[in-house]
């Protein structure tokens, strides 16, 4: 890599973590300033790295054996697929031209996440079971909901394994280097969402507010429904149940650690990768406040 290209890559890095907004004073939740804010950071964070041009290290012998012995690709492929082609619906529903630009944004880096686990797979070596087809969704917000929450529950999760991956040695830091793109990029999705539905409720008449509620509260049950479903496995068709990469990706490649050492830091890295955004920035709550409530009850 040239001098050049390596201050170009270590610049868009730097702002994919490090984003202000430029208008000063308070942002009410709700207005036009706030959906600027978070539609230009999701814009203006974007790191242009390549998945074609993606040099992928050549592992030792072991490594390339906990490697392909993973069985988290077929879901993981699966997911991104669906996960772009529901934000890309959605976006085509939305007048506004600044949101949809970025919802549009969303779903193409969702769509470069599916590419990046397909050159993996290929350098690997890994075969893939056939790919189901990605219809657009028939409720193109529903999708878009669902896609946001799943993501704010599993990168919450995928952070600390993810970091617990580094540190023990799992895989050649080469390796785990070529995916923080990729976790950096699902922290960008998941504070983008967060401020979407505080934006979006504030913006609803008081009249359709309480269907709105209903709608959150049935995607959640879903949610819950799909993660008891993915540790029964994969359908009889071959369709992997929904889950963000990163869960599935790092799960079984972490340390050894106690729930509540788990716990603890996934709640330091969650923090950590929010840290580089305008604190006017709504953050992801709900998940870490369900993790700290877990800790009061654990022992140490």
């Amino acid at each position: 890599m040239s001098d050049t290209l390596a201050a170009a890559v270590a610049e868009a890095d730097h702002v994919m973590r490090h984003w202000q907004y430029d208008a000063e004073g308070p942002v009410k939740i709700g207005s036009d300033s706030h959906k600027r804010m978070f539609c230009r950071m999701l814009l203006e964070s974007h790191n242009p790295y390549k998945p074609a041009v993606i040099e992928w290290p050549k592992l030792p012998p072991d490594a390339l054996r906990r490697l392909t012995a993973l069985p988290i690709w077929d879901i993981a492929v699966q997911t991104e697929g669906r996960a772009s082609i529901r934000v890309a619906t959605y976006a085509a529903t939305i007048e506004d031209p600044l949101l949809r630009e970025a919802l549009v944004m969303d779903g193409d880096e969702e769509a470069r996440h599916k590419v990046v686990l397909s050159r993996l797979v290929e350098a690997y070596g890994i075969e893939l079971a056939p790919e189901p087809p990605y219809p657009p969704p028939k409720d193109p917000e529903w999708a878009w909901m669902k896609t946001g929450f799943s993501e704010c529950i599993d990168s919450f999760v995928a952070f600390g394994l993810f970091r617990s991956a580094q540190r023990s040695g799992y895989f050649p830091e080469a390796l785990v280097e070529t995916f923080e793109p990729v976790i950096q990029e699902e922290a960008r999705h998941i504070l983008f969402f967060a401020n979407w539905v505080a934006w979006y409720r504030r913006t609803l008449p008081f009249w359709k507010r309480p269907w709105f509620y209903a709608r959150v509260a049935a995607v959640w049950a879903t949610l819950i429904w799909d993660r008891m479903a993915i540790a029964r496995g994969i359908d009889t068709d071959g369709v992997a149940r929904d889950a963000n990469f990163p869960a599935t990706g790092t799960a079984d490649i972490g340390e050894s650690l106690k729930p509540r050492d788990l716990i603890a830091l996934c709640l330091e890295e969650d923090a950590r990768r929010m840290a580089g955004y305008d604190k006017r920035l709504l953050r992801p709550t709900f998940v870490p406040k369900l993790a700290r409530l877990a800790l009061r009850f654990m022992k140490a």
